[in-house]
């Protein structure tokens, strides 16, 4: 099982715990926002906390 990832949340629900960029769209996906999993990391409506969009490490996101 992968360690690390970010918490993913739309509107304060938490839609679950990404690990890339890849996962990051989908879970958006499943919530009705369509992304390109490319615009992901500049996507200005996107706040990234506890590191930028590269940032994978240990679980971020409280």
């Amino acid at each position: 099982m992968p360690k690390g990832g970010r918490r993913v949340r739309v509107d304060g629900v938490i839609l679950g715990l990404a690990h890339n960029t890849a996962d990051v769209a989908e879970f958006l996906r499943r919530a009705g926002l369509e992304i390109d999993p490319a615009e992901v990391a500049v996507a200005p409506w996107i706040d990234w906390r506890g590191g930028d969009p590269e940032y994978w490490g240990p679980e971020v996101g409280g």
